[in-house]
C-alpha cells in the first residue's frame, strides 16, 4: 500500500511530488522484501514497532516500511486506484486530511484537489441525467396531469414518513435539494410551503414544473450543480432544507454539501436528510429470505452504476453511467456536523419486509442551524 506523499501522488493530488516512494508492507513480509531487495544493497532502519528497507531503483528513491502487528487488507483507510493502467492500493487523502489537520499545505492540496474531482463527477452524473428523463417519469408516473393529480390527492402522503421532522409547512420557505421530478417540492408547496427544488438535470426541472402548473403551484426550480449554487441562492433564508432517498453517493465529500446547507438555512431552521441505510447499500444483499455480507462497510473507492431512473423504461434502452460513493453512517452525522449544523435526531428505521426483519432500510437525521 502506497502511503504518504507517495498515496496522494497516485491518487492525482497536484502539486504532490514525493521525494521518495514510500510503499507499506504487511509485517510478516519483511524478511521476504529483505531478500527480494537485497540486490540493491538497502539499508535498513527500525524503530519502535517498524522497520524499514531504504534503496535507489532506477534513480527513484525508494522506502519498504512494515509497521507490526498491523493488517493491511483490512485497513479501512486502504483505497484502491487505477496508475498507468494498473490497479495499485494506496492510503486515502481522507485519511492524510485528517491526520495532517486543515493547517498542514498539503491538505489545502487535497482540498483542490476534491473540488476538481467533485467537478468531473458533477459533469458525468450531469450527462447521465439528460438522457430522456422527461420520459422516464411519464413512464413511470404518468403525464404531469396524472402526476399532480396523485399529488394533490394527499401531498402529506408524498411526503411520508417525514412529516413529524418537517413539521407545520404553512407559511415556511422550503427547499428539496436534489429534488428530481419535484414530487416532494409539489407536496410542500400545496402544503403552503414556499417550496423550491435545487438540482442538476434539466430535464428533471422542465417535468417538475409541469406537474407544478398542473397542480396549480407555483414551484421555484433551480438548476445548477448544488455545489455551485449561485450566491443569491445562499443567503440563509430557508426554514426547512430536504434531502431524501439515494442522493448522498453524488458526492465525493460530504463536507463541502454539509456548507452549502447550512449556508441555505436561516439561523435555527431544519435541514432533513432521510437516506437508505449503509448497511442495506454497502453491506448486505438481499434476495428473498437470503442475506448475505457481500460488501465492505468501510469500503471508500468510487463505484459506476445505473442511473436510477433506467428502470422506469420498458424498452431497456443504453443510458450512460453514473459514479458514487457510498458513505458509511458515521461519516455522513461527522460531515454535517463539522459543517456547523447541530444534529438533533438520528433515526435508523427497519426493513418492513417479514423477511428483512432486524435489518436496518434507512436512516433519517435532523439537524438545525444554531441561533435564532
Amino acid at each position: 500500500m502506497l502511503v504518504e506523499e507517495s498515496a496522494l501522488w497516485a491518487q492525482g493530488v497536484e502539486g504532490i511530488l514525493p521525494a521518495k516512494l514510500t510503499i507499506e508492507i504487511q509485517w510478516d513480509q519483511f524478511p521476504d522484501a529483505r531478500d527480494l531487495f537485497t540486490k540493491y544493497d538497502p539499508r535498513e532502519d527500525e524503530g519502535k514497532g517498524w522497520s524499514s528497507l531504504s534503496f535507489t531503483l532506477d534513480g527513484v528513491s525508494v522506502e519498504i516500511l512494515c509497521r507490526y502487528n498491523t493488517v493491511i487488507v483490512t485497513n479501512i483507510d486502504r483505497w484502491s486506484v487505477v496508475h498507468d493502467g494498473r490497479k495499485l492500493y494506496a492510503k486515502s487523502f481522507d485519511f492524510y486530511r485528517r491526520e495532517w489537520g486543515p493547517d498542514d499545505p498539503r491538505t489545502a492540496k487535497i482540498t483542490t484537489f476534491l473540488r476538481n474531482l467533485q467537478r468531473e463527477h458533477s459533469r458525468i452524473n450531469e450527462e447521465a441525467w439528460n438522457q430522456s428523463t422527461y420520459d422516464a417519469w411519464v413512464h413511470r408516473y404518468g403525464t404531469p396531469a396524472t402526476a399532480a393529480a396523485w399529488i394533490k390527492k394527499d401531498p402529506e402522503a408524498r411526503l411520508s414518513p417525514l412529516n413529524e421532522y418537517l413539521g407545520d409547512l404553512k407559511g415556511k420557505k422550503a427547499v428539496n435539494l436534489l429534488g428530481s421530478h419535484g414530487a416532494k417540492g409539489v407536496a410542500m408547496a400545496l402544503l403552503g410551503a414556499d417550496a423550491a427544488v435545487m438540482d442538476i438535470s434539466r430535464e428533471n426541472a422542465a417535468y417538475a414544473l409541469d406537474v407544478a402548473r398542473e397542480a396549480g403551484v407555483e414551484l421555484k426550480y433551480v438548476v445548477s450543480d448544488v455545489l455551485d449554487l449561485p450566491a443569491e441562492e445562499l443567503s440563509g433564508e430557508y426554514d426547512v432544507v430536504l434531502m431524501e432517498l439515494g442522493i448522498l453517493h453524488y458526492f465525493i465529500d460530504l463536507l463541502p454539501l454539509g456548507v452549502v446547507v447550512r449556508e441555505l438555512l436561516k439561523p435555527g431552521g431544519r435541514f432533513v436528510l432521510h437516506d437508505f441505510h449503509p448497511i442495506s447499500t454497502k453491506l448486505i444483499t438481499s434476495k428473498g429470505k437470503k442475506h448475505k455480507v457481500t460488501g465492505n462497510y468501510f469500503e471508500s473507492g468510487f463505484e459506476e452504476a445505473d442511473v436510477a431512473y433506467s428502470k422506469h423504461f420498458p424498452d431497456n434502452r443504453e443510458l450512460k453511467k453514473v459514479r458514487h460513493r457510498k458513505w458509511t453512517l458515521g461519516e455522513i452525522v461527522t460531515a454535517f456536523a463539522q459543517a456547523g449544523l447541530v444534529i438533533r435526531v438520528l433515526s435508523e428505521e427497519p426493513n418492513t419486509k417479514v423477511d428483512d426483519i432486524g435489518l436496518p432500510k434507512t436512516f433519517t437525521m435532523v439537524a438545525e442551524k444554531a441561533g435564532k
